[in-house]
């Protein structure tokens, strides 16, 4: 995409960015490895800042996202690194409420994607495509590690994670749902006691 065809997005990111540089300071001389030691796998959804509700700065923590904060082989992949590579000695699975991973299931996404590609609609029910035609049957064979219960999803991924062969017994692992009307993190006491060290 030329900056001529950059949309308004493009030019609010980079206009931004030209700020941020700005003021950069002595950001440039943070060490690769986070300087707190632990990593945060948590959702992408965009209510959810974890350097606020976490306490971080630039260069403390590594923070994992994906759609639900699940322990998907990839988030296993970064926590490794994580450990192994960079040093982080502690971990957090931090899922949220009002997840919309809890809104559908692997059929339901597997079947929209098959009818169309376009986003979908949701009237507080049900999904549907606004179009139909041009999808493809390829989402009907992916998992998506949608959740049916909170505090049972912290509790299967932290588990998850304790059982890999490449994690380490010595790493605590910790679970918690964030609250998103009052910020506050709530803790999975079932999933921090199957985080504990070995």
């Amino acid at each position: 995409m030329s900056q001529a065809q950059s949309s308004k997005i493009v030019e609010e990111v980079l206009a931004a960015n030209g700020a941020y540089v700005k003021t950069f300071g002595d950001k440039r001389d943070l060490a690769l490895p986070p300087a707190r030691r632990f990593a945060i796998l948590t959702c992408m959804d965009a209510r959810l800042d974890p350097a606020k509700y976490a306490g971080l700065s630039e260069g403390d923590a590594h923070v994992i996202r994906n759609a639900g904060g699940r322990a998907s082989d990839d988030a296993i992949r970064s926590l490794v690194i994580s450990h192994k590579l960079l040093g982080t000695n502690e971990w957090f699975v931090i899922h949220h409420t009002d997840c919309g991973m809890e809104l559908f299931t692997d059929a339901i996404i597997g079947d929209l994607l098959e009818d169309n590609l376009e986003t979908a609609s949701f009237d507080g029910k049900a999904w549907s495509n606004p179009k139909h035609g041009g999808g493809n049957p390829a989402g009907q064979f992916i998992k998506w590690h949608t959740i049916k219960d909170q505090a049972a999803s912290v509790l299967q991924d932290v588990r998850r994670i304790r059982q890999h062969p490449l994690v380490p017994g010595h790493i605590p692992i910790y679970g918690y749902i964030y609250d998103v009307k009052s910020g506050a993190l709530i803790p999975v006491e079932d999933a921090i006691e199957a985080g504990r060290t070995s």
